[in-house]
C-alpha cells in the first residue's frame, strides 16, 4: 500500500466513537441529550421541572428589600455592606453523564448564589492545601497572621491573640466548629442569626473548636481574610486560575466583598471576599457556570485530564462534621443517613444557599442538578421528582 493511498485511506475512515464508558467532559460548547439518550423519562422530569417553577421563593425579587424586610433585615449590625441587586427567574439545569438534558429560566443570567459561595471559599483553601501553601487542616489558623494585618484604614486587625482564637485549625472554620468570638467588618459573631438570651450567650466561656457547630458568616469571612494571607493575591483571581478556568467556566462570575473588607497587603489594596450574600457580596454566578463546578465536584476534583482539586481534598470535604454529622467542609451539606434528602441516596451532597440556590450532587445516578429561586421547603420534592424520573443507567 502508496504512502499516498494509506493517507487517503485514512482520512477517509470514520473517526472512531467514543467508548460507552469514557466519561464526557463538556468543552466550551455543552453538548445536549434527550431525556431518553441517558435514561431519564421526559415526562416525569418535565413535572419536576414544572414543580421547581411552581414553587418560586416568596421573597420579594428586590434583594435589597429582601435583605432588610426578612430574617437578617431583623439582626442587629444588619446593614448591608457588599453589593445586592435584584434576581432573577426561576432557573435550574438538569445534567446526567455530563450532559444537558434540560435548562428553564434564564441560565446564562449572572446572580448571587448566597452560600454556595462558601463552597467556592472552600476549594481555593483546597488548592492551597494540594499546593502545600498549607501544610494540614490540623494545623493552628493562628501564625498566618503572626505579622500585622491592617485594614484600609491602617487599623490593626486583631483577631486571633485570644488563647482561644490560637487554638483554632483550618478544619475547625471549614466545618463551622471553631465557636471564634470577634468582630470583622463591623460585623460581630454574635449579631449573626443572634441567640435567644444574647446577654448571656455573649458572656458565656466558648466552647472547645470542633465541639459545636453554627452556621456563622463572620467567621467564614475570617475564614477568607485567613486564605488571602496564604495565597497574598485577590481570592477570585486564584479561583479563576486553579479552579474556574480549567471546568471551562465562563468569564461573566464575580465575587465580591464589601466596601470595607479591604487590607494592606505588600503595599497595596486588596478586597476579602465575603462567604456569601449575608450582608450583600459573595459570588454572582450563572447556572451553567454552577453546572460545571457541581460536575466537577461529582468528578472528585478530576477535569478531563487535570486533577483540579484532589481526590483526597474531595474526600474530606465530603467527610462528616462529627458535632454535625449532615455537613463537610463548607458549604458541602451531606445525606448521611437520609437525613437531609429522605429520597436521595446516602452519597448525594449538595452546595446549598439562601434563595434557594442549590447545586444537587449524586454520584450514585451521575446527576447534577442546578435549581435556583425555589422555596427552601420545596427542595426535597423537587429532588425526589427528579430521581423519579430515573429509568436506567
Amino acid at each position: 500500500m502508496s504512502l499516498l493511498f494509506l493517507a487517503l485511506f485514512l482520512a477517509a475512515a470514520p473517526a472512531p466513537a467514543r467508548s460507552a464508558a469514557a466519561p464526557y467532559w463538556p468543552g466550551r460548547e455543552w453538548e445536549r441529550r434527550s431525556p431518553a439518550q441517558v435514561g431519564l423519562d421526559a415526562a416525569r422530569l418535565d413535572d419536576a421541572i414544572a414543580f421547581a417553577k411552581a414553587n418560586e421563593t416568596t421573597e420579594s425579587r428586590d434583594l435589597e428589600r429582601a435583605h432588610y424586610t426578612g430574617a437578617f433585615g431583623r439582626e442587629p449590625f444588619n446593614e448591608a455592606r457588599g453589593p445586592l441587586r435584584p434576581r432573577g427567574d426561576p432557573t435550574g439545569i438538569v445534567v446526567r453523564h455530563g450532559y444537558i438534558v434540560a435548562e428553564w429560566g434564564e441560565p446564562d443570567r449572572v446572580d448571587v448564589t448566597n452560600s454556595v459561595t462558601k463552597s467556592f471559599l472552600s476549594s481555593v483553601v483546597g488548592v492551597a492545601v494540594d499546593r502545600s501553601l498549607i501544610r494540614s487542616v490540623d494545623d493552628p489558623v493562628a501564625p498566618v497572621f503572626a505579622a500585622p494585618v491592617l485594614d484600609r484604614d491602617g487599623r490593626l486587625l486583631d483577631l486571633f491573640s485570644s488563647p482561644h482564637a490560637r487554638t483554632i485549625t483550618w478544619d475547625h472554620l471549614l466545618r463551622q466548629t471553631s465557636d471564634w468570638s470577634g468582630t470583622l467588618w463591623g460585623k460581630p459573631d454574635w449579631a449573626d442569626r443572634p441567640a435567644a438570651d444574647l446577654e448571656k450567650d455573649m458572656a458565656r466561656e466558648r466552647h472547645a473548636p470542633g465541639s459545636v457547630y453554627e452556621y456563622n458568616d463572620a467567621r467564614v469571612n475570617l475564614l477568607a481574610l485567613a486564605t488571602l494571607n496564604v495565597w497574598r493575591r485577590p481570592l477570585p483571581q486564584v479561583l479563576g486560575e486553579y479552579v474556574m478556568e480549567p471546568i471551562g467556566a465562563s468569564r461573566t462570575w464575580r465575587w465580591y466583598g464589601y466596601q470595607d473588607s479591604w487590607v494592606v497587603l505588600d503595599g497595596g489594596l486588596v478586597q476579602s471576599v465575603s462567604g456569601g450574600g449575608h450582608w450583600g457580596g459573595g459570588m454572582f454566578i450563572n447556572a451553567r457556570d454552577q453546572a460545571r463546578f457541581g460536575l466537577l465536584t461529582l468528578r472528585r476534583g478530576r477535569w478531563n485530564e487535570r486533577q483540579v482539586l484532589s481526590e483526597e481534598w474531595i474526600r474530606k470535604a465530603l467527610t462528616p462534621t462529627p458535632a454535625q454529622p449532615t455537613y463537610g467542609f463548607m458549604n458541602y451539606f451531606l445525606n448521611t443517613d437520609r437525613k437531609y434528602l429522605a429520597d436521595a441516596p446516602p452519597t448525594a451532597f449538595v452546595h446549598v444557599g439562601a434563595g434557594t440556590n442549590a447545586i444537587y450532587v449524586d454520584p450514585v445516578n451521575d446527576l447534577v442538578v442546578v435549581v435556583r429561586w425555589i422555596e427552601g421547603k420545596a427542595l426535597p420534592e423537587f429532588v425526589k421528582r427528579v430521581l423519579a424520573a430515573v429509568e436506567g443507567p
